[in-house]
């Protein structure tokens, strides 16, 4: 029988944890020990927690999952934004290389610019629009400096049953409104956090005991296809309806339309090629994993 594994995951509340420990408990991953840790015994604005909490639980893998995801707020406050997405990784990196464990940190679109007219490879030039976008940058260099065996896995446009998002809001929406205006000029990879949880459990578990450099770096992991916001909203209404659901006409809108503090990217594609020829992970298509978290929401109400 294999050993449990330990992995400790930073956050308690987001998308992306709660996904992590619903996984978990799922019987293929029962050599697992999800640990989720979040303020105050694990701060990421305070360097010393994060240390104190890797050594404390002394796991074989860190999963960097806690999120920072305020985009407009950012923009006002850089500085701290810079603390949590940057330095707070760094800290983890630099406990972890202490323990000679590996790090798997969640990263975003937003590196980009999101004027490339095809999905983003990851030895594109990166080009970050947004204060958002540049502190997550910063996040993944100051992380690969410390730590060279970590893993960056870039993705976008993430919701789930869990935590704020926009699939819930298109829901929430719809109770009280038959028309919804969305942006159409932006296109990306809708995401479901339970498959991020899914790709990073495999991931970790490739990591884990393995000195293969061709495992580390940055990698893209995000639903495969692509859509618009609208295309999203209407896929998200359309589901809905057929389980009795809140539904709702979608308009379309352009970005000036919609205009709001952080500029978002036009492109948010990701090409996720070599995620899968690295890992053996390639996420389902956006639309059957939409219809699962719909069917899911609708049946619960749980976008209330």
């Amino acid at each position: 029988m294999s050993r449990t594994l330990r992995y400790l995951v930073t956050g308690r509340e987001g998308q992306v944890v709660q996904s992590l420990l619903e996984q978990g408990r799922r019987p293929q991953h029962a050599h697992l020990e999800l640990i989720a840790m979040g303020r105050p015994d694990l701060d990421l604005m305070d360097p010393d927690s994060l240390h104190r909490a890797v050594e404390t639980v002394a796991p074989d893998l860190v999963i960097s999952a806690a999120a920072y995801t305020a985009v407009d707020q950012a923009e006002g406050d850089e500085g701290t934004a810079h603390r949590v997405k940057a330095l707070g990784p760094q800290a983890l990196g630099q406990a972890a290389a202490r323990l000679k464990i590996p790090v798997v940190h969640l990263s975003t679109d937003y590196v980009f610019d999101g004027d490339k007219q095809t999905p983003y490879e990851e030895s594109d030039p990166v080009g970050p629009v947004s204060a958002y976008g540049r502190t997550k940058l910063a996040g993944e260099q100051l992380l690969l400096e410390v730590l060279p065996n970590a893993v960056i896995l870039r993705t976008a446009w993430v919701y789930s049953p869990f935590g704020k998002n926009f699939a819930k809001t298109m829901l929430r929406l719809a109770e009280t409104h038959d028309r919804l205006g969305v942006v159409a000029d932006q296109v990306g990879n809708p995401t479901s956090a339970l498959d991020i949880a899914e790709g990073i459990l495999t991931v970790a578990g490739n990591l884990v005991g393995s000195s293969d450099p061709s495992l580390c770096g940055v990698f893209h992991m995000t639903g495969r296809g692509e859509a618009s916001w609208a295309q999203f909203a209407e896929e998200i209404l359309r589901v809905s309806a057929v389980h009795d659901g809140p539904t709702a006409e979608v308009g379309p809108l352009t970005t000036a339309d919609y205009p709001t503090p952080a500029r978002r990217p036009a492109n948010s594609r990701l090409n996720n090629a070599a995620l899968q020829a690295a890992h053996g992970v390639e996420l389902p298509q956006w639309q059957a994993s939409t219809q699962h978290v719909i069917e899911r929401l609708v049946k619960n109400r749980a976008y209330l």
